[in-house]
């Protein structure tokens, strides 16, 4: 490699030998007496993590102490820090000084490994073409680097054409094998195997971590555990490749019970074990002491002040488990907090507690911290459990300034948090000005009209799609078609979705198509489709099936998915509720109170109705009965005028709904008093000037409810929209989005 050669590749060789001068000039001139003198001086340096005074040391010591060992412990230390640019200076002072010497061999593999590691694989290439001879060291370092760069066409050419030459040592072997599918890693085996090296603890590590990644399944875990077993000499990387393997597989008992024997065995671990441990527990945390005994490992041996550790922690705490008390501890007793602890407390909070998540966001920028596309997503998933779209559009704000409105990742949220605060012309906007859409993308949309009932638009958008479905597209479709009535062209897409788009029905998709058949009244032919079910049916199916038969009156069915709801979920009340107002509705008032009795006797609690309604900057919670708010007089006298009005306009207070065998009158009260028309009662009683009014309701909104919300959009000449359980309704003009089919 020419000085010509090195200056073309670096366009600022003037900017090297004022470094080079700045370096020489501002520093004390530093006598050495030998070469080895100042190889010990710069192994010292470096050793201690003072590249910078190395290398000063290095440019104020006369050229005939600097040695090829010198310069390849430098060029070494360069790229164990990744100093590129620290690199190509020293790199090119060296030529300067030695123009008519090239580097030979010992240096060139140290320069060559340097590029590798810093990021310049091109280069790394270069130097190595041009190499007059090599050895193994050029093509491990060379190979190694593409591995790293995860080019692994190219990665997999350079390591047949060494094969000519030399037998792959260990650390050739580690870095193909790192990244080969199933086929070609089980070929790198095979050879491995022949020349003897699949017990080595590099190549056991990476042969493991190749099963495991292309297992896909959980029983494809069984070739790395047969690894595994066989490597002679089990390094702490052989035991952290086998947990990341089970953790892949989705194994997390495993997890446990390797490290407990790794534990047992006296093998030490480091934090990349912790982290493992830590992902092993989403999804398996029946049984918190796992996680409290971790907790205290880390305080006990001072992890819990390494950030990923506390910010692991942080995410179980609040994502998982739902402690966000101890997940706030956490954050609190961290000391050096970034972006990405910041973010996993923002996630914890936000959807318990989104007001939260915003205030922790604003501490976030007092800090001086900047938001990254992560960053921003979560605090927009915060966005989603507002009430209104402010909150949204505030952070959509700072989005556009930080110049990242085009990012998918934060198009996708955006699109979720428009939809879910009622603003679904936002999402659709936003949708449609993404330079590039993925599958998440699509799928957000296609739920955002399937979440506003819009069954036909999201149909026409499906078959739009420029990207393969996947299972969450399939839900969001038969979602939709469940919230319309479209059994033909639901049955039609769920018939067909293995067939057609290569996804095979799992549970959330025979939950929607029982939906689809239950509400339309197919009752039995969705009690056919349970019954054929190749999985047993969850709580949600039975659940579903529940509602569909208290909507048709079908008791038999109802008792079935009522007692096989509360088996699987006994301290859930849905399914004694259902069943209970089943028996109201046919009049059959003593069986509905055993239904009740049986409840206190659980000790099931009903969650009670409850609407959100913001008025200004303040949010106000009501309850059925009005006994949440200190206004609740006023309330009651504002309602009542506008039942009168209403009435006026035909209005009819749907008294068979009423759950207690009590007269006219005081069903009709029990109607009055639902938590909506409380809401819209006291939006209509602040003088509420805007021509949309949001409410948010914690369960399904009943029939009389949803017939007194139409007729009030025709009467005050305001949209209301009702975000209830299940989807949203849009009243105006006395009709309603759903087509009165929920």
């Amino acid at each position: 490699m020419s000085l010509n050669s090195l200056r073309m590749h670096r366009s600022n060789s003037r900017a090297c030998l004022t470094y080079i001068r700045n370096f020489t000039y501002s520093q004390h001139i530093v006598s050495v007496s030998n070469s080895n003198n100042l190889l010990n001086d710069v192994c010292v340096l470096t050793t201690r993590g003072n590249l910078k005074e190395a290398l000063s040391l290095f440019y104020n010591t006369p050229k005939c102490h600097h040695s090829k060992q010198v310069y390849a412990t430098l060029f070494h230390e360069c790229a164990k820090n990744k100093t590129l640019d620290q690199g190509q200076r020293l790199h090119e002072y060296m030529l300067l000084q030695n123009p008519n010497n090239p580097p030979d061999l010992y240096v060139t593999n140290h320069l060559i490994n340097m590029y590798a590691k810093c990021g310049d694989i091109e280069f790394a290439r270069k130097l190595f073409d041009e190499m007059p001879v090599r050895n193994l060291v050029s093509w491990t370092a060379l190979v190694s680097g593409y591995a790293q760069h995860g080019d692994e066409r190219t990665c997999f050419s350079v390591f047949k054409c060494m094969l000519g030459d030399y037998r792959p040592n260990e650390f050739a072997f580690a870095s193909v094998i790192g990244l080969c599918d199933y086929l070609h890693g089980k070929q790198v085996h095979s050879l491995a195997l022949k020349v003897g090296l699949d017990g080595c603890v590099y190549v056991g590590s990476a042969l493991i971590t190749m099963y495991s990644r292309n297992s896909g399944s959980a029983d494809g875990y069984t070739e790395a555990w047969s690894v595994f077993k066989t490597v002679r000499y089990r390094g702490l990387s052989s035991w952290n490749s086998m947990m990341n393997g089970f953790q892949h597989c989705g194994l997390g008992e495993r997890v446990i019970s390797l490290f407990s024997q790794m534990h047992h065995e006296g093998i030490g671990f480091d934090r990349a074990t912790l982290l493992s441990l830590f992902s092993s527990l989403y999804g398996n945390i029946d049984d918190l002491k796992y996680l409290y005994q971790l907790h205290c490992l880390t305080i006990k041996t001072g992890f819990i002040s390494e950030m990923k550790v506390a910010t692991a922690l942080v995410k179980i705490y609040g994502n998982i488990v739902g402690e966000v008390e101890n997940c706030y501890q956490l954050f609190t007793e961290t000391n050096h907090r970034d972006i990405v602890l910041w973010t996993s407390i923002i996630t914890a909070f936000s959807e318990q507690a989104p007001e939260k998540s915003l205030y922790f966001y604003r501490q976030l920028l007092n800090e001086g911290l900047t938001p990254d596309p992560h960053t921003f997503s979560i605090v927009l998933k915060a966005c989603a459990g507002f009430i209104t779209e402010q909150p949204a559009s505030a952070i959509h704000s700072q989005i556009i300034k930080a110049g990242l409105e085009e990012d998918t990742i934060i198009g996708n949220a955006l699109i979720h948090a428009y939809a879910r605060c009622g603003a679904l012309v936002s999402s659709k906007l936003i949708f449609e000005k993404l330079a590039f859409r993925d599958l998440v993308s699509w799928n957000s949309m296609l739920k955002a009209y399937a979440l506003h009932g819009d069954a036909n638009t999201t149909l026409q958008l499906f078959s739009q799609m420029n990207v393969k479905p996947d299972s969450a597209t399939i839900v969001a479709v038969l979602s939709a078609c469940s919230h319309a009535g479209m059994v033909e062209e639901g049955t039609k897409i769920f018939d067909s979705m293995l067939e057609s788009y290569g996804v095979v029905p799992q549970l959330d998709h025979y939950a929607c198509m029982v939906d689809i058949l239950g509400r339309a009244g197919l009752i039995y032919e969705a009690e056919k489709l349970i019954n054929r079910m190749p999985m047993e049916p969850d709580a949600v199916i039975w659940s579903v099936l529940l509602a569909s038969c208290r909507k048709h009156g079908e008791t038999r069915l109802a008792m079935l998915a009522a007692e096989k709801l509360n088996k699987l979920q006994p301290r859930n009340s849905l399914g004694f509720v259902q069943l209970s107002n089943l028996y109201s509705l046919g009049g059959s008032f003593n069986k509905a109170g055993l239904v009740r009795k049986e409840m206190d006797v659980f000790r099931v609690r009903k969650e009670p109705g409850l609407s959100l309604i913001q008025i200004g900057n303040q949010v106000h919670e009501f309850a059925s009965g009005g006994q949440r708010h200190p206004l609740r007089e006023a309330i009651f006298i504002e309602l009542k005028g506008l039942i009168g009005k209403l009435k006026a306009i035909g209005y009819v207070p749907e008294t068979t709904l009423a759950l207690h065998d009590t007269d006219i009158e005081q069903k009709e009260e029990q109607l009055y008093h639902h938590s909506e028309k409380l809401a819209l009662a006291f939006a209509t009683m602040n003088g509420v000037g805007a021509r949309v009014v949001k409410i948010v309701k914690n369960i399904r909104i009943c029939v009389d409810c949803h017939n007194f919300m139409k007729l009030a959009s025709d009467l005050l000449q305001k949209e209301i929209i009702v975000r209830d359980s299940n989807r949203f309704h849009h009243f105006k003009d006395n009709k309603c989005s759903c087509n009165d089919y929920w």
